[in-house]
């Protein structure tokens, strides 16, 4: 009788986990949005009551999959993930015409009124937080609260910030950047070999990298990134390189969480002074940890992602 008990509760726990298994995939929705004649692929994590938040991945052109620790978010509510056209799971983009933050912000207003959100958050990362910025300069209806993590919101004093960091790097490698900016040729062994020291630096500093890390690297539109940025994080030549919103920080009103590492690209006195230029925002450092501070520290960025939110929900003061 005990072992047929035994063995009863051992099929009730394994088909408990197996409920819970099915359970989170059912949790996860995945489609498309129509954008400017191509389709935008999203999809959502989570069903929880909180209000959604939408992650908005860095780049241009580099694909969602290294925001994926925030799905440790959707136990309280939905988080909604999307590939911008051009990269990812989305559709193609060639057409430079299209390759604008106009665009881009276009697209995620797309999204919010196509899923029918009346009420959300978003997360802006790196070049998010451009279509971020841009898009709350727009005063749109139903945005609770961001958070911009890593945050590029003048490429003047990213740029600036850069050129610090380089002095960092080894005298040979500072020569090879200057002389490919010389000369226009990015192409050298010596300057990608740079560019990897400058990453393992200040964008990421974990070794090996993350898997969802490499996999957005691998996949990344070049063709975008360059007609926009440029050859790497340090040139800017791109359409975006006059990018300046310092000047309009004063009107976003939301409840603003601006991240940073302290070996990041976005330089901690650097988002200190944007986070100054906006009447409700704070700010949180991750100390030992760079540009993608939420893979390096996932625990702490979650924690910190959800008091806020928290906070803002329940309309408590966010802190400095």
């Amino acid at each position: 009788m005990i072992k047929v008990n035994i063995r009863i509760l051992t099929i009730v726990i394994c088909m408990w986990f197996l409920v819970q298994g099915v359970s989170a995939k059912v949790a996860q929705k995945e489609g498309y949005i129509e954008y400017m004649g191509g389709k935008t692929w999203y999809k959502i994590v989570g069903s929880g009551h909180g209000i959604p938040l939408i992650a908005i991945h860095g780049g241009p052109g580099f694909p969602h999959y290294y925001l994926e620790p925030l799905e440790l978010l959707a136990d309280e509510r939905p988080v909604i993930f999307y590939d911008q056209r051009g990269c990812g799971k989305s559709d193609p983009l060639t057409d430079t015409s299209l390759m604008t933050i106009e665009f881009f912000v276009g697209e995620l207003k797309a999204l919010i009124k196509q899923l029918n959100l009346k009420r959300y958050h978003i997360m802006g990362q790196s070049w998010g937080t451009m279509i971020s910025c841009d898009f709350a300069l727009t005063q749109p209806k139903g945005l609770k609260s961001m958070v911009f993590s890593g945050p590029c919101l003048s490429a003047l004093f990213w740029e600036q910030d850069q050129r610090e960091h380089i002095k960092a790097l080894p005298q040979d490698m500072q020569e090879a950047i200057y002389f490919s900016e010389a000369t226009g040729d990015y192409s050298t062994p010596e300057y990608q070999a740079a560019i990897m020291e400058f990453y393992n630096r200040y964008v990421c500093r974990i070794n090996p990298w993350p898997e969802s890390l490499m996999k957005s690297m691998n996949e990344i539109n070049m063709q975008i990134y360059g007609y926009m940025w440029g050859p790497s994080e340090f040139t800017a030549l791109g359409t975006l390189k006059d990018y300046d919103r310092t000047y309009q920080l004063h009107m976003i009103e939301y409840p603003t969480l601006l991240t940073c590492g302290s070996w990041d690209e976005a330089d901690p006195k650097t988002v200190k002074y944007y986070k100054n230029l906006m009447p409700n925002a704070c700010m949180k450092i991750f100390y030992n940890a760079s540009h993608e501070h939420h893979l390096e520290q996932p625990k702490e960025y979650i924690k910190t992602v959800r008091i806020f939110l928290h906070k803002v929900e329940h309309h408590k003061p966010i802190g400095h």
